[in-house]
């Protein structure tokens, strides 16, 4: 069957036009359905899927489609629908927070007899690379260690326990790949977040192809993992190593290749116990300020289940926060940060529903939406897209935008790229008619690329547009040269 475009039909475009403006917007808007067509008929595109669809906005009238209600795995721009939610329903004021509190006395000598308690609410930004340059990242353990000595504690009788129990333990959301969890970009999310749940290797690799690379450090140490190390040296650009292993588990591997000759060469890992290493990172940081405690750090997650009664006695020290919704939103659509995608949809189920797993931000997320655009086709297993199971059409991504665009705030669209200037799209339409017209979410994997987002056009027009295209064949790079053709031509109008 041939395919075609079913919004403007060609022959439409050459005859029947009695106006001239009319026939200058149906031959502007030719140029856009061409290039869909172009794109829909490229042979590296033949057996893959494609959905596009493109609306006006000041009269919702469809400018260009293509199986607009076909759902595809739409991989990062699935965030779309986590910012928005956020901002919706947590607001873009809504700050999470980590409290600090103790349990038991403090006794003239400045002893506590009792424990300090670390309880996490989802704060995703607690020594965020994102937030903070390297030598800031400390900074809540400064404040949390100033707010300990204000009440004049010199010694803990007792240990450090961390607490993101709120969250549940499940680790990462299903539908996550086993290739992804153990690399930084598959840190799942936690009641307690710190350090982005990222940690870094170094190797020093040989000059020899083949020879195996040496781990000379983790920074931050990881307590308790065992990490094998198979990664060789070889004729590579760039990290070509995956890392390997399940949440909360200490055994853990890392394989692949990177570039012969280096010295202190970094790869980025995910942490399997993000409570865990919060416990510990500030029982040391207690300690080298000389505030010492007597028992070991602890985790709350094999605990949580059989909680004794000292724990619901406690003394608030400090509630801490820092940033917001916005905040959080901005650098989720800027940089595409899966934690923090994970992060706020927990957080919406944990401020609606008491839980912040996915499953309960998923179901907030939906109940939300169902009532505003229609969402029985729609299957969302995360709120970062990282899950192939994912499934979204054009349509739903042009309504949820149309929707957006007409809330009283532009918060949510601030947070979204800008063509050819900023985040993920730095360098797309550079320099062409899309730069600056065209704020829009990307998303990408294997096989997978698509962008969501607003074109303010030349002649003062505001669309919605989305495009996910899944199973084709060719680079990423050379497929959003093709796409771009699309974008250039939407910004023309």
């Amino acid at each position: 069957m041939q395919k075609h475009i079913t919004r403007i039909h060609r022959m439409t475009l050459m005859i029947g036009l009695i106006s001239l403006p009319n026939r200058l917007i149906s031959q502007t808007n030719a140029s856009v359905n061409q290039m869909l067509q172009a794109l829909v008929n490229d042979s590296d595109l033949e057996s893959a899927g494609i959905s596009f669809r493109a609306i006006d906005l000041s009269n919702d009238s469809v400018v260009a489609e293509y199986n607009p209600k076909q759902g595809l795995s739409p991989a990062s721009t699935t965030k779309l629908f986590t910012t928005a939610t956020a901002f919706q329903l947590l607001g873009s004021r809504y700050m999470p927070s980590t409290y600090l509190s103790y349990t038991g006395k403090i006794d003239s000598n400045g002893v506590l007899n009792g424990n300090i308690i670390i309880t996490g609410k989802g704060d995703p930004t607690l020594g965020s690379r994102f937030f903070y340059p390297e030598e800031k990242k400390d900074t809540f353990l400064s404040d949390w260690i100033y707010a300990i000595q204000q009440l004049g504690i010199k010694k803990i009788n007792g240990t450090i326990l961390a607490d993101g129990s709120d969250f549940g333990y499940n680790g990462v959301p299903k539908g996550w790949s086993w290739s992804d969890m153990g690399n930084y970009y598959g840190a799942g999310p936690s009641g307690l977040v710190v350090y982005d749940n990222m940690t870094s290797l170094y190797f020093s690799t040989g000059s020899t192809a083949g020879d195996l690379s040496t781990l000379d450090s983790i920074r931050p140490i990881i307590p308790r993992l065992q990490l094998d190390n198979r990664v060789k040296a070889n004729n590579v650009r760039g990290d070509q190593s995956y890392v390997f292993g399940a949440p909360y588990s200490n055994d853990w591997f890392i394989e692949g290749s990177l570039p012969l000759n280096q010295s202190g060469f970094r790869v980025k890992a995910a942490i399997p116990d993000p409570e865990l290493l919060m416990a510990t990172t500030f029982w040391q940081a207690l300690k080298d300020s000389s505030i010492e405690s007597i028992m070991p750090a602890a985790a709350m997650r094999p605990y949580y289940t059989k909680k004794e009664a000292w724990y619901y006695d406690t003394t608030l020290i400090l509630r801490y926060q820092k940033y917001n919704v916005n905040d959080i939103a901005y650098y989720t659509n800027q940089r595409s940060v899966n934690l923090f995608a994970e992060e706020l949809l927990c957080l919406i189920g944990y401020e609606k529903l008491g839980v912040g797993t996915t499953e309960k931000g998923l179901a907030v997320e939906e109940n939300y939406w169902k009532s505003r655009i229609d969402v029985r086709t729609i299957e969302l297993t995360d709120g970062s897209g990282l899950s192939r199971t994912n499934a979204i059409s054009s349509y739903h991504f042009t309504e949820l935008l149309k929707y957006m665009d007409r809330q009283k705030s532009n918060a949510f669209e601030n947070t979204l790229p800008v063509a050819g200037k900023s985040g993920t799209l730095l360098h797309v339409c550079k320099g062409q008619a899309g730069q600056g017209r065209i704020v829009a979410k990307s998303g990408t994997m294997s096989r997978i690329k698509s962008y969501a987002g607003y074109v303010n056009t030349q002649s003062g027009k505001k669309l919605a547009f989305a495009i996910i295209v899944n199973n084709f064949l060719g680079s990423s790079s050379i497929l959003v040269n093709k796409m771009e053709k699309i974008f250039n031509a939407m910004a023309l109008l």
